[in-house]
């Protein structure tokens, strides 16, 4: 992962562990390290979220140029994920957008949840179909678990 090769490639990374566990640390070294190659860009999910549903339901045109500037991002960074329940649709629509065209555009996303994928059915609306969309694209390439020390 230190070759930066799965930005370059388009691949994502899913790092998955308890609290505390360095996930964040993993992850915001990886995204220092592809800002010196690569256009990067690290954010919480939840305010992420929260600031584009606010954009798009007060100004459309420039949540679309918000967009397309995450499309062009080589490397987008959301930290959190599902840290907390999905229960407006807005937010799930913006996310499966999000994670949709950045899969078309094979463009990397690393995400850093505390939860397996598995129980993301139950924090996305309880919408399964959504959570298995959203996992797919998130999960598809690579996945690093950390585990804690005993």
């Amino acid at each position: 992962m230190s070759s930066l090769d799965f930005v370059k490639d388009g691949l994502n990374v899913c790092i998955l562990g308890p609290s505390d566990s360095g996930k964040s640390y993993l992850a915001k070294a990886l995204g220092i390290q592809a800002c010196m190659k690569f256009r990067t860009a690290y954010y919480h999910c939840e305010e992420f979220l929260e600031t584009m549903v606010a954009l798009k339901q007060a100004d459309y045109l420039k949540y679309q140029k918000k967009i397309r500037f995450h499309m062009k991002l080589d490397l987008l960074i959301l930290d959190d994920f599902l840290l907390h329940s999905l229960t407006d649709e807005r937010e799930v629509k913006v996310l499966f957008e999000v994670m949709e065209k950045r899969s078309e555009l094979s463009k990397s996303t690393i995400i850093c949840s505390q939860r397996k994928p598995n129980s993301w059915a139950s924090m996305i609306l309880n919408d399964e179909v959504s959570a298995n969309s959203i996992m797919k694209r998130a999960t598809k390439h690579y996945t690093v678990v950390i585990k804690p020390q005993e």
